[in-house]
């Protein structure tokens, strides 16, 4: 608020000589003033006061462009109201576990791509699940309201409410003695962090912290899986890249808050007795998937008659990722749920060593992006438009290989989908979704 007009006042006004009468009028004028347009500053600063800190905190789990606030309050990020009997009612009925040997989750990032495979999966089995995810608009959120209603068919309600904010997890633990978590809300995206850096500071920094605190006062403490990411190998050359490799050159702000998350679940395993399990994902794809993905804006950009970028690196090298099929994803997910030991901690005190792991999940076979376009075209029976551009400099890296031998060897994580057959049933899907033409079908 500007203040120029009280600058012509003394700093002790008590003590200004009135000489002329005309100058005492003019002193109880300004007075008066000032008087009026101090009580309507208060209310003014009242009501921010009111708009900002009492509303619901709203922000990405998945997560445009500076601060926190007004990132949010573009962003987001309505959520609903939650509490109540109704409320309690769907998230117990959610929650209840069907079998005998079942357990009990708290999926956050549930109308995510991996997020709604995961929970589908877990249902199926005969888990309790129960989602949690505030459905921002890092990309369409129409396409996570569609996974939403599929969710919901198989029983499953996803609670609309953010990770940062601590009295809803505090409820919803309340409500529900959950065993385990999955952890799979963050900000997701490599490129996207030097548009909008805060994002992920919110969202994989201090919304895991907010989760954690929470979870380490719960009683049970729950075992927690969540999602790293293979961006933690950051600037490696050593191939493949295995859990014991360096992590301290990250190539990206999304991978540097990734590899922070890591350190974090270490002291809060270390302090507070928490089972942690971190899940480094190498190149997730497959139906219902996330829309800023190379494979899926491929796909669309193809079908419309767009050109498409195909990156090369030094010295004309090839790009090439480590493609992992969405359903081979989620067999290591639940292996590493299955396979978690129980939390040692008790109302936010450790009693005891906790379990600590972190494994890859991927393909095992890299596979030139230039390659993946090749397939594309065949399955889409369109010829790309492609257009070769130098890697640029913004967080993406040459190669990525996964070592899945700790995985394996500690839950038996086999994948077995090849690309050609992962993206032949992606493509099904996109046309089915959106139709030959690139837009969303009426069905």
């Amino acid at each position: 608020m500007k203040s120029s007009h009280l600058d012509n006042i003394p700093s002790t006004p008590g003590k200004f000589k009135m000489e002329k009468s005309q100058y005492s009028h003019r002193f109880r004028w300004h007075y008066s003033y000032l008087a009026k347009l101090t009580f309507w500053s208060f209310v003014f600063l009242g009501l921010i006061f009111i708009f900002f800190f009492k509303s619901p905190p709203s922000s990405s789990p998945y997560s445009s462009a500076s601060s926190i606030p007004s990132d949010l309050s573009r962003r987001s990020l309505k959520t609903s109201s939650w509490g109540g009997p109704i409320w309690e009612k769907r998230v117990r009925s959610s929650a209840k576990i069907r079998s005998k040997t079942g357990f009990s989750v708290l999926v956050t990032g549930a109308a995510g791509f991996v997020g709604t495979h995961v929970s589908a999966a877990l249902k199926r089995r005969g888990d309790g699940v129960l989602g949690l995810d505030n459905f921002n608009d890092y990309y369409d959120p129409s396409l996570k309201r569609a996974r939403q209603a599929l969710l919901e068919r198989s029983g499953i309600y996803i609670v609309e409410g953010d990770i940062n904010n601590a009295a809803l997890l505090k409820k919803l633990f309340e409500v529900i003695p959950f065993t385990h978590v999955m952890h799979l809300a963050a900000q997701a995206g490599v490129r996207y962090a030097m548009e909008n850096p805060s994002s992920y500071i919110h969202s994989n920094i201090a919304g895991l912290v907010n989760l954690l605190e929470v979870c380490k006062n719960a009683n049970p403490q729950p075992a927690i899986v969540w999602a790293s990411s293979s961006s933690v190998y950051g600037l490696n050359t050593k191939v493949p890249f295995s859990e014991k490799d360096r992590t301290d050159q990250p190539a990206s702000l999304y991978a540097a808050t990734k590899k922070a998350g890591e350190e974090i679940a270490h002291t809060y395993n270390h302090i507070y007795g928490l089972s942690l399990t971190g899940l480094r994902f190498f190149t997730v794809y497959g139906p219902w998937g996330r829309p800023d993905m190379a494979y899926f804006f491929f796909t669309k950009d193809i079908l419309k008659g767009k050109s498409i970028p195909i990156f090369e690196s030094v010295n004309h090298g090839t790009v090439a990722r480590d493609f992992t099929y969405i359903d081979d994803i989620v067999k290591g997910c639940l292996g590493a749920l299955d396979t978690a030991e129980k939390s040692t901690g008790s109302g936010g005190k450790k009693k005891g060593p906790a379990q600590l792991r972190v494994f890859n999940l991927g393909n095992t076979s890299p596979v030139p992006v230039s390659d993946l376009v090749s397939i594309l075209e065949r399955l889409l029976k369109v010829k790309a438009k492609r257009r070769v551009m130098k890697l640029p400099r913004n967080g993406d890296v040459p190669f990525t290989h996964a070592n899945i031998s700790l995985a394996q060897r500690e839950f038996g994580y086999k994948p077995s989908t090849d690309l050609q057959t992962g993206l032949k049933k992606f493509v099904r899907w996109y046309v089915s979704y959106y139709g030959s033409g690139g837009k969303k079908s009426d069905h």
